[in-house]
Protein backbone atom coordinates (compact mmCIF):
# COMPACT_ATOMS: atom_id res chain seq x y z
CA UNK A 1 0.00 0.00 0.00
CA UNK A 2 2.78 2.45 1.11
CA UNK A 3 4.27 1.63 -2.43
CA UNK A 4 1.50 2.74 -4.47
CA UNK A 5 1.47 5.65 -2.58
CA UNK A 6 4.89 6.75 -3.35
CA UNK A 7 4.38 5.93 -6.56
CA UNK A 8 1.72 8.23 -7.07
CA UNK A 9 3.12 10.87 -5.18
CA UNK A 10 6.65 10.63 -7.28
CA UNK A 11 4.21 10.60 -10.30
CA UNK A 12 2.86 13.94 -9.25
CA UNK A 13 6.24 15.29 -8.76
CA UNK A 14 7.56 14.27 -11.84
CA UNK A 15 4.10 15.88 -13.54
CA UNK A 16 4.29 18.77 -11.32
CA UNK A 17 8.63 19.35 -12.61
CA UNK A 18 7.57 18.82 -16.18
CA UNK A 19 4.90 21.28 -16.00
CA UNK A 20 7.35 23.77 -14.31
CA UNK A 21 10.06 23.32 -16.72
CA UNK A 22 7.41 23.93 -19.72
CA UNK A 23 5.91 26.63 -17.98
CA UNK A 24 9.56 28.11 -17.77
CA UNK A 25 9.91 28.57 -21.80
CA UNK A 26 9.08 31.65 -23.88
CA UNK A 27 6.38 30.14 -25.53
CA UNK A 28 3.51 27.90 -25.57
CA UNK A 29 2.78 24.71 -27.21
CA UNK A 30 -0.08 21.92 -27.52
CA UNK A 31 -0.28 18.83 -30.10
CA UNK A 32 -2.67 16.81 -31.75
CA UNK A 33 -1.68 13.17 -33.34
CA UNK A 34 -1.57 15.03 -36.19
CA UNK A 35 -0.01 18.74 -35.73
CA UNK A 36 1.95 20.85 -33.26
CA UNK A 37 1.00 24.81 -32.35
CA UNK A 38 3.33 27.12 -30.74
CA UNK A 39 2.95 30.24 -29.40
CA UNK A 40 4.44 33.63 -27.81
CA UNK A 41 4.02 36.89 -27.74
CA UNK A 42 5.35 40.07 -28.94
CA UNK A 43 5.39 43.95 -28.32
CA UNK A 44 1.62 45.03 -29.82
CA UNK A 45 3.55 47.51 -32.29
CA UNK A 46 4.99 44.83 -34.38
CA UNK A 47 3.75 43.92 -37.46
CA UNK A 48 4.41 41.04 -39.72
CA UNK A 49 7.68 42.16 -41.38
CA UNK A 50 9.17 42.56 -37.88
CA UNK A 51 9.26 39.04 -37.49
CA UNK A 52 11.55 36.28 -38.47
CA UNK A 53 9.84 33.01 -38.99
CA UNK A 54 12.23 30.29 -40.66
CA UNK A 55 10.30 27.02 -40.99
CA UNK A 56 12.35 23.71 -42.37
CA UNK A 57 11.33 20.24 -42.41
CA UNK A 58 13.51 19.51 -39.42
CA UNK A 59 14.66 22.65 -38.09
CA UNK A 60 12.51 26.17 -36.92
CA UNK A 61 13.75 29.66 -35.65
CA UNK A 62 11.01 32.32 -34.69
CA UNK A 63 11.71 35.66 -32.75
CA UNK A 64 12.41 39.34 -33.37
CA UNK A 65 14.16 40.46 -36.08
CA UNK A 66 17.74 42.10 -34.56
CA UNK A 67 17.06 39.91 -31.12
CA UNK A 68 17.89 36.20 -30.23
CA UNK A 69 15.14 33.54 -31.35
CA UNK A 70 12.42 32.81 -28.98
CA UNK A 71 12.28 29.56 -30.69
CA UNK A 72 15.59 28.17 -32.31
CA UNK A 73 16.26 24.64 -32.87
CA UNK A 74 15.95 21.15 -34.76
CA UNK A 75 12.66 19.55 -34.45
CA UNK A 76 12.66 15.88 -33.01
CA UNK A 77 10.37 14.73 -36.03
CA UNK A 78 10.04 16.17 -39.83
CA UNK A 79 7.15 18.37 -40.45
CA UNK A 80 5.45 19.24 -43.77
CA UNK A 81 6.77 22.55 -44.75
CA UNK A 82 3.90 23.33 -47.30
CA UNK A 83 1.40 22.70 -44.66
CA UNK A 84 2.97 24.41 -41.93
CA UNK A 85 1.98 28.14 -41.51
CA UNK A 86 2.42 31.10 -39.05
CA UNK A 87 0.16 34.15 -38.09
CA UNK A 88 0.89 37.52 -36.33
CA UNK A 89 -2.77 38.62 -34.36
CA UNK A 90 -3.86 41.05 -31.57
CA UNK A 91 -4.64 40.00 -28.30
CA UNK A 92 -6.26 41.84 -25.40
CA UNK A 93 -3.48 43.21 -23.81
CA UNK A 94 -2.09 45.35 -26.04
CA UNK A 95 0.47 42.51 -26.94
CA UNK A 96 0.77 40.82 -30.34
CA UNK A 97 0.43 36.42 -30.74
CA UNK A 98 2.72 34.93 -32.90
CA UNK A 99 0.99 31.67 -33.88
CA UNK A 100 2.74 29.03 -35.34
CA UNK A 101 1.12 25.50 -36.88
CA UNK A 102 3.39 22.51 -37.96
CA UNK A 103 1.83 20.07 -39.87
CA UNK A 104 3.68 16.56 -38.86
CA UNK A 105 4.80 13.79 -41.29
CA UNK A 106 3.99 11.15 -39.08
CA UNK A 107 1.06 11.45 -37.91
CA UNK A 108 0.90 8.88 -35.77
CA UNK A 109 3.33 9.71 -33.25
CA UNK A 110 3.69 12.44 -30.21
CA UNK A 111 5.94 14.89 -29.84
CA UNK A 112 8.21 14.75 -26.30
CA UNK A 113 9.18 18.09 -27.21
CA UNK A 114 9.39 21.35 -30.16
CA UNK A 115 12.88 21.29 -30.58
CA UNK A 116 15.38 19.27 -28.97
CA UNK A 117 17.47 20.79 -26.57
CA UNK A 118 14.09 21.77 -24.82
CA UNK A 119 12.48 19.46 -21.92
CA UNK A 120 10.48 16.58 -22.51
CA UNK A 121 7.11 15.76 -21.80
CA UNK A 122 6.01 12.41 -20.87
CA UNK A 123 4.13 11.25 -23.91
CA UNK A 124 2.84 8.35 -22.40
CA UNK A 125 0.35 10.12 -20.08
CA UNK A 126 -1.26 11.85 -23.11
CA UNK A 127 -5.13 11.30 -23.13
CA UNK A 128 -5.71 12.03 -26.90
CA UNK A 129 -9.17 13.61 -27.63
CA UNK A 130 -11.79 11.19 -29.09
CA UNK A 131 -11.50 11.72 -32.68
CA UNK A 132 -14.41 10.57 -35.07
CA UNK A 133 -13.33 8.65 -37.77
CA UNK A 134 -14.82 10.42 -40.26
CA UNK A 135 -13.20 13.53 -39.11
CA UNK A 136 -10.18 11.90 -40.75
CA UNK A 137 -8.51 12.04 -43.78
CA UNK A 138 -8.94 9.48 -46.14
CA UNK A 139 -5.29 8.08 -45.74
CA UNK A 140 -5.22 8.65 -41.86
CA UNK A 141 -8.29 7.01 -41.53
CA UNK A 142 -7.59 3.86 -43.68
CA UNK A 143 -4.56 3.06 -41.36
CA UNK A 144 -6.92 3.63 -37.95
CA UNK A 145 -9.52 1.13 -39.97
CA UNK A 146 -6.96 -1.60 -40.64
CA UNK A 147 -5.51 -1.37 -37.41
CA UNK A 148 -8.81 -1.48 -35.93
CA UNK A 149 -9.32 -4.17 -38.23
CA UNK A 150 -6.16 -5.97 -37.69
CA UNK A 151 -6.42 -5.88 -33.35
CA UNK A 152 -10.10 -7.54 -33.71
CA UNK A 153 -8.80 -10.19 -35.84
CA UNK A 154 -5.90 -10.71 -33.80
CA UNK A 155 -8.40 -11.08 -30.52
CA UNK A 156 -10.56 -13.68 -32.27
CA UNK A 157 -7.10 -15.62 -33.24
CA UNK A 158 -7.66 -15.14 -37.23
CA UNK A 159 -5.31 -13.53 -39.62
CA UNK A 160 -4.59 -10.19 -40.00
CA UNK A 161 -5.38 -8.22 -43.38
CA UNK A 162 -1.45 -8.69 -44.21
CA UNK A 163 -1.36 -12.68 -43.30
CA UNK A 164 -4.84 -12.94 -45.51
CA UNK A 165 -3.23 -10.89 -48.30
CA UNK A 166 0.12 -13.45 -48.22
CA UNK A 167 -2.72 -16.49 -47.62
CA UNK A 168 -4.04 -15.11 -50.97
CA UNK A 169 -1.36 -14.95 -53.09
CA UNK A 170 -0.21 -18.25 -52.03
CA UNK A 171 -4.08 -19.83 -53.54
CA UNK A 172 -3.88 -18.07 -56.52
CA UNK A 173 -0.23 -19.32 -57.29
CA UNK A 174 -1.00 -22.73 -55.97
CA UNK A 175 -3.82 -22.40 -58.89
CA UNK A 176 -1.61 -21.16 -61.57
CA UNK A 177 0.66 -24.04 -60.50
CA UNK A 178 -1.51 -27.41 -60.21
CA UNK A 179 1.55 -29.52 -60.70
CA UNK A 180 3.78 -28.16 -57.90
CA UNK A 181 3.49 -29.85 -54.13
CA UNK A 182 2.33 -27.10 -51.56
CA UNK A 183 1.70 -29.88 -48.74
CA UNK A 184 4.99 -28.93 -47.09
CA UNK A 185 5.15 -24.95 -47.32
CA UNK A 186 5.27 -22.87 -45.09
CA UNK A 187 3.97 -19.13 -44.72
CA UNK A 188 6.46 -16.59 -43.89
Amino acid sequence: MADKELSAAEEAAARAKEQAEQDALPYKWTQTIGDLDITFSVPGTLKGRDLVIDIKKQTISAGVKGQDPVLKGTLPHAIRVDDSTWTLSAAPDNTKLVEIHLDKANKMEWWQHVVTDAPRIDVTKIVPENSKLSELDGETRGMVEKMMFDQRQKEMGLPTSDEQKKMDILKKFQSQHPEMDFSNAKIN
